[in-house]
């Protein structure tokens, strides 16, 4: 493949409207776009960055690629560390930019991202935690993948370190089917295609992002994949493990709240699914799916013809009273057994921790997952 060449510079990025000066910019330069951009953020990084930086050096991919790292305000010797990595980096065909800014504060992984795009030349972007290691394999395969499907976040099956860290959302990322990369992406897990694994084009970057820039706290790749998917965009994933993904509690998805998470799930919910349904069943009469209700707008709690469960003191109950609500009389809503209910459902029970009884008890029903219900917890 032979890529034009085209002016990549921050000026040609500021067309885009979202690129902003900043210390240390690289000088503007004419350089030739090539087949896959490496985006990596980096904050406070040195310690990973040799092992994550020799695995991009060992990289099968035969087409052309650059390393583009933006350093979000640093307090250790990151930056000096990618530098002394340039020289082999070059000497295999990679090429590397490196930009950053030394303010107080950094300014989150959101904008890092963002700047390290906006300095990239790539038609495609292989996004890297700066703490990850990519396997020999990830670039070619999933540029592959990503060529199948141009307007698709690509991901891949990882492996976890330390052995046995988040044990069930690793089994969860690895086992979930071509179809549940769609259905699924509404439960707690967050994207069904976790973001240190993601591939695309740049073209579909540039029609669906930049990435919220919000900060500590904000989740800039789940709002960006619900973005993607109103955009019309895929799922895909290679199914290979192409990344050893590392657990650590200075990770910057601690800093993201469960309760921020819920109600951008909830809202993504009620847009996606709810608004089509006339009336549906919530399968959990107990914390999480009154919780559920309670965080429906109006119009979609009027929707909820019935609670089921297999608790047969919630059944006996007879009916969940949401005390809370402003109508006269307070609305009652049935619980029945879940053979007795009907479909549609919004599950709240936790995929994988009842020892198969919940997968067991929706297939004897013989429902279909993203017709007659979908995985909320």
């Amino acid at each position: 493949m032979n890529p034009p060449k085209r002016l990549c510079t921050t000026e040609n990025e500021r067309k885009e409207g979202w690129q902003e000066e900043e210390e240390e910019e690289e000088e503007e330069e004419e350089r030739t776009a090539v087949d896959v951009s490496i985006i990596m953020p980096m904050y406070n990084a040195s310690c990973w960055l040799d092992e994550c930086l020799q695995a991009i050096l060992h990289q099968d991919f035969t087409g052309t690629m650059e390393l583009s790292v933006f350093d979000d305000a640093s307090t250790d010797d990151s930056r000096k560390v990618v530098q002394g990595w340039r020289e082999r980096l070059e000497a295999r065909g990679i090429s590397v930019v490196i930009s950053g800014h030394n303010s107080a504060q950094p300014r989150g992984v959101g904008y890092a991202k963002n700047k390290a795009i906006s300095q990239s030349c790539g038609q495609y972007l292989c996004f890297q935690d700066a703490d990850d290691v990519m396997l020999p394999e990830r670039v070619g395969l999933q540029y592959e993948e990503s060529l199948l499907h141009p307007n698709s976040l690509i991901g891949c099956k990882v492996q976890r370190v330390p052995e046995g860290s988040t044990e069930r959302y690793t089994r969860w990322i690895n086992t979930i089917t071509q179809d549940q990369l769609i259905t699924q992406v509404y439960t707690s897990h967050g994207p069904t295609v976790v973001m240190p694994t993601w591939f695309c084009s740049r073209s579909w970057f540039l029609k669906v992002g930049p990435f919220d820039e919000g900060g500590k706290g904000v989740p800039e790749d789940l709002l960006f994949f619900y973005q993607s998917m109103r955009q019309g965009g895929g799922v895909a994933r290679v199914d290979q493990c192409l990344l050893v993904y590392r657990y650590h509690e200075k990770a910057t998805t601690h800093s993201v709240t469960e309760e921020t998470i819920w109600k951008l799930r909830v809202d993504f919910l009620q847009e996606r699914v709810l608004s089509q349904w006339e009336s549906f069943t919530i399968w959990n009469a107990g914390k999480q799916g009154r919780k559920l209700y309670r965080y429906l707008s109006p119009t979609n709690q009027r929707k909820v013809k019935a609670f089921c469960d297999v608790d047969e003191n919630k059944i006996q109950k007879g009916f969940y009273t949401y005390e809370e609500s402003q109508q006269r009389p307070k609305p009652k809503i049935p619980v029945v057994h879940y053979k007795d209910a009907s479909a549609p459902f919004i599950i709240c029970v936790k995929l994988d921790m009842t020892g198969g009884i919940l997968e067991e008890n929706l297939n004897s029903l013989q429902l279909k997952e993203g017709i007659d219900f979908y995985h909320f917890n």
